[in-house]
């Protein structure tokens, strides 16, 4: 281990894919920060049973398993990687891995984890972290009431009775909305927007759906059944359509990067359609823009929600929030809580945030560095806990 501005940079194993941008940049943030090179474990090694590489007095960063083909097929089974559905499978294989290690980590003296698994496991369950958000006084859309929905005709049926006629249906376990349906019910008509491409001609094993980096609408209830009677098996979120403020002629959120408890960096995510994320179309909006139509107060308050959202994961290092500014430009609500929302390359620290000039994982490795996050210690996970 090395020593930095007086402070002890601790040698650092990465749990990823090797290669994957997040451990290359991850790294390279390391390395400026004055650490030894970290060493990198596979996600494919982890599942398949290998040893977890812990070093004594090290710390431990837990990574996404990316898009590793082979690290899909494990968690999700053998199948086409772009097929949507499997998440309930996904989530089981991940917390498995992820408890492997943890308890790695647990049986090494002195390390420490920078991400709490448990943590990690809450926001890759968007069910329950909409709950501990809910609880702990974070502004939320409201989620459709009562058990788990299981197919689209009960969907239409307790939309009716809440009164809802336009949705976010959301996979329990998903991300990068994958399988995600901006839906809107009126009576006989219906209108629902998703990356999911149907493929009508059924596979062996009938209908399935795949992403797709097009946003496509579907107006027939016959192929919106189809869709959420895929999905359901593996839990669904469904939350009421939160009205999102415009600018530029297309909606918007905004990404906040949470890093030891401060916003660091902020990236508008604007889109002609409901979906905002950026590799299905979305653009990097004009922060300054958003932030003068908001005003000073309004910009402290966003930053403030963002805050409380990320306080709810107390042993993370760094979180992704999803904020939502409504059409009035005065309410907010979070959509989501992100374990791995900090690829955002090439954007710098907002101005008075202590990360002017670095990128999402240089704050990170800065707010280690000069002791505001030395992770958390943990104990062997018990058995049959899911994280």
């Amino acid at each position: 281990m090395a020593l930095r501005g007086g402070l002890r940079v601790r040698d650092l194993l990465l749990v990823g894919t090797p290669g994957d941008r997040r451990v290359v940049m991850f790294a390279g943030a390391w390395a400026r920060g004055g650490g030894p090179e970290p060493r990198v474990v596979a996600w494919r090694d982890v599942l398949g049973g290998g040893p977890v590489p812990v070093p004594e007095g090290g710390l431990v960063r837990v990574d996404s398993p990316g898009e590793d083909a082979a690290t899909d097929a494990m968690l999700r089974g053998p199948g086409e990687p772009s097929r949507v559905g499997g998440g309930a499978r996904w989530y089981r294989g991940f917390m498995a891995g992820l408890e492997a290690v943890r308890d790695a980590v647990a049986r090494t003296p002195g390390a420490r984890l920078l991400g709490d698994a448990g943590e990690i496991g809450v926001m890759f369950d968007k069910r329950v972290c909409h709950a501990r958000l809910e609880a702990a006084g974070v502004p939320v859309p409201p989620a459709l009431p009562g058990p788990p929905v299981t197919g689209y005709g009960e969907l239409r049926e307790r939309l009716g009775a809440a009164g809802w006629g336009r949705v976010f249906v959301k996979p329990a376990h998903g991300s990068s909305a994958s399988g995600v349906i901006a839906l809107q019910v009126n009576g006989d008509r219906v209108r629902a927007v998703t990356s999911a491409a149907l493929d009508r001609p059924s596979p062996p094993g009938g209908p399935a759906a795949y992403n797709s980096l097009k946003v496509r609408v579907y107006g027939d209830h016959a192929d919106v059944g189809t869709l959420v009677e895929l999905l359901a098996p593996d839990g669904l979120h469904v939350e009421r359509w939160f009205p999102k403020a415009g600018i530029g002629g297309r909606v918007f959120d905004l990404r906040v990067v949470v890093v030891a408890g401060t916003p660091t960096h902020a990236v508008v995510r604007a889109s002609r359609t409901p979906m905002t994320n950026l590799h299905l179309g979305g653009v990097r909006g004009d922060l300054a823009a958003v932030r003068a139509r908001l005003g000073e107060d309004g910009w402290a308050r966003a930053l403030d929600v963002c805050a409380r959202a990320a306080a709810c994961f107390p042993g993370s290092l760094a979180v992704g929030v999803d904020l939502m500014v409504g059409a009035n430009w005065r309410d907010l609500a979070v959509a989501e809580v992100n374990a791995f929302g900090d690829l955002l390359p090439g954007l710098t620290g907002l101005d008075g945030s202590g990360a002017e000039g670095l990128d999402t994982y240089g704050a990170q490795v800065a707010a280690i560095t000069a002791g505001r996050y030395g992770g958390a210690p943990v104990r062997p996970a018990a058995a049959g806990t899911g994280g």
